[in-house]
């Protein structure tokens, strides 16, 4: 079987996303993620300011909950699977793991954000600011504590694999040996995505660790919501 044959099911998921079809929610959408960016530059503004920290923060806001060119990296994993085992021959297998692994969290926060956005749709007219509080009780509503605790746990295990097979001089060595070949090919977009993930990473002595600190705030903050609290992002 393929290694990337799971990227044709994440692709397939994507595709089914409603906001495709639908302008209103496709803003709300983007309403909804510029919450999350804000949210969390805000929560972790401790974190994402240490110099080494900064190029990972923005890997994490940019390009694993809701990157602006995701559809053009999407149309460019969907042609790359015509021509499925010439890429394998090209692109280190380690590589292919952990950039799969990256698009699927991707996809999910997509699918997480967009679920919030109907909610938010169905509760209040399209063009009210959203708030804090709105995003509350959304997440209470849709009750996507366990989603979201998912979510932090493929992230962990993408912290822990950047580390393991990531840090290879031949492993990047090999990587950036494709870059003619993507580019040529106009699989720009996608090399992009898995090169600002190896360029995110060098700056940090563990990428696993930059990972579990951020996860251990965004669990603590799902707790706080779905205990009750009144300000769980404050």
């Amino acid at each position: 079987m393929s290694k990337l044959a799971v990227l044709d099911d994440l692709l397939e998921q994507y595709y089914q996303l409603q906001y495709h079809h639908n302008a209103e929610l496709f803003q709300r959408l983007q309403d909804v993620q510029m919450w999350q960016k804000q949210r969390m530059q805000r929560t972790h503004h401790q974190h994402f300011s240490v110099k080494n920290n900064q190029l990972m923060a923005q890997y994490f806001l940019n390009r694993l909950y809701g990157g602006p060119d995701f559809d053009a990296l999407a149309k460019q994993i969907a042609r790359l699977m015509k021509y499925v085992h010439k890429a394998e021959k090209l692109i280190p297998e380690n590589a292919i793991k952990t950039g799969t692994a990256g698009v699927e969290l991707a996809i999910l926060a997509v699918q997480l954000d967009e679920r919030v956005a109907l909610q938010l749709l169905e509760d209040y007219a399209p063009n009210t600011p959203l708030t804090d509080e709105m995003m509350r009780l959304s997440y209470l509503k849709l009750d996507q504590g366990q989603s979201r605790l998912h979510q932090l746990e493929l992230l962990d295990q993408l912290g822990a694999s950047l580390d393991k097979y990531m840090r290879s001089f031949m492993v990047y060595t090999a990587f950036k040996m494709c870059k003619g070949v993507a580019y040529k090919h106009h699989f720009d977009v996608m090399y992009e995505f898995m090169q600002d993930g190896f360029l995110a990473m060098k700056p940090l002595k563990s990428a696993e660790q930059f990972v579990k600190d951020f996860t251990a705030i965004e669990r603590q903050i799902i707790a706080k919501v779905h205990a009750g609290d009144l300000h769980p992002f404050q």
